[in-house]
């Protein structure tokens, strides 16, 4: 690593005030500072000295989002073989063209195998994120001449793990662009954006794109071949039309949205999250309790004509991206409350409209992404009226 130290000191002047790389400073900047620890440190007594900042942050969750992305390779690879072993059809496109030349059979048994097909699904995607989203960031960063922040670092990684594995590049790369520049860039950046910039791009592609986003056809990377999740099987039969096991669908064996589909591995995530101090326990727990209390409240109710209403809240656990938006999407610090009580009211409320959107509106089974961007633009509200309240409180207390 002393030749990338030498390298980055020797071309530093040439980004610097009177450089012919000024304006790529960011750039310069951005690298230097991934690859290594600053080499500025405080003086004095004034400074609050802490190990943890925005680039440590989004590195833990970078880590916690490991599994994953492990499991979308894999997953994405099992249900193509799968898919491709039980309907007689066979691969095509390039990906079976480098399966052939590498030797590999698409057998859904052989590991190796189930990897390396849903690498060349999920790469492609993970790659067009990266260069289009961190081009925004870097046109962004120059022309504010500010440094090229780390938050990208995890909205390239949450955004192709929420989308499915045929989607088209080119959307890919409009969504992120969506994302970057109306979701955070024109807030200001970084900390100052009002909503999720992973959500808010695929949200964008879901009303965009609907097509390639939602339906059942687009979840098992087959051409030809279609299959309902089992969050499309819940809304059409209840509970007894999944054609999974409830541990299958805790572990993820089951088709859906890249890397969304294991609630065993984002529990694994959470733990690394909630172990670091990163993640937000009152908003995973209150999420979670407002959605187990809405799920009942429907059980309860009932309804004849609606299969949703049936479906229990350890069912709506593991089926769709619960999992995923509760540990990951919903405990974003900068979109969501930040005052200790109004996260509590944050999260339940997000657990409760989730339900209400996924059972009620039979046209559209998964409702977390919508609740949680409705509460993102509601979180300052909540941190308002918690301050307010505190203020009156000790107001009062104090004569």
């Amino acid at each position: 690593m002393k030749f990338l130290r030498d390298l980055l000191d020797s071309v530093e002047p040439q980004f610097h005030k009177g450089g012919k790389l000024e304006k790529l400073y960011p750039l310069y900047e951005a690298i230097d500072t991934f690859a290594y620890t600053p080499g500025e440190v405080a003086h004095g007594n004034t400074h609050v000295r802490d190990g943890i900042d925005l680039k440590r942050t989004m590195i833990s969750v970078a880590i916690a989002l490991g599994p994953c992305v492990l499991w979308a390779l894999y997953n994405t690879g099992y249900q193509a073989n799968l898919a491709l072993a039980s309907s007689g059809l066979e691969a095509t496109g390039w990906r079976a063209g480098i399966m052939s030349m590498i030797g590999l059979a698409h057998d859904p048994s052989n590991l190796i195998s189930n990897f390396v097909y849903g690498f060349l699904f999920f790469f492609p995607i993970f790659l067009v994120t990266q260069i289009a989203g961190g081009t925004c960031e870097m046109i962004f960063s120059i022309v504010r001449k500010h440094e090229i922040n780390e938050g990208f670092l995890v909205t390239g990684l949450l955004y192709p793990l929420t989308l499915p594995a045929t989607i088209p590049l080119w959307q890919v790369a409009v969504g992120i662009i969506f994302g970057v520049v109306i979701g955070k860039e024109v807030f200001g950046g970084t900390g100052k954006n009002i909503f999720n910039p992973a959500l808010t791009a695929r949200a964008f592609l879901f009303f965009a794109y609907p097509a390639q986003i939602s339906g059942d056809a687009v979840w098992t990377a087959v051409d030809g071949y279609t299959g309902a999740t089992a969050l499309a099987q819940a809304a059409a039969g209840g509970v007894d039309a999944i054609g999974w096991s409830w541990q299958d669908a805790f572990i993820g064996l089951v088709p859906g949205s890249l890397g969304e589909t294991s609630t065993l591995l984002i529990l694994i995530g959470a733990g690394y999250l909630l172990s670091t101090g990163i993640g937000s326990w009152k908003i995973m727990l209150s999420m979670l309790l407002g959605m187990a209390a809405t799920a009942t409240l429907f059980n309860v109710i009932g309804s004849d004509t609606n299969p949703m209403f049936a479906v229990p809240w350890h069912w709506h656990l593991v089926i769709g991206s619960f999992a995923f938006a509760c540990v990951f999407m919903a405990t974003d610090p900068v979109s969501a409350s930040m005052t200790p009580n109004g996260k509590f009211i944050y999260g339940f409320l997000i657990g409760v409209l989730g339900v209400l959107i996924r059972v009620v509106n039979p046209a559209y089974p998964e409702g977390w992404m919508l609740a949680i961007l409705f509460m993102n633009a509601c979180s300052p509200l909540i941190d308002y009226f918690i301050v307010e309240r505190n203020i009156k409180r000790r107001m009062a207390r104090n004569g």
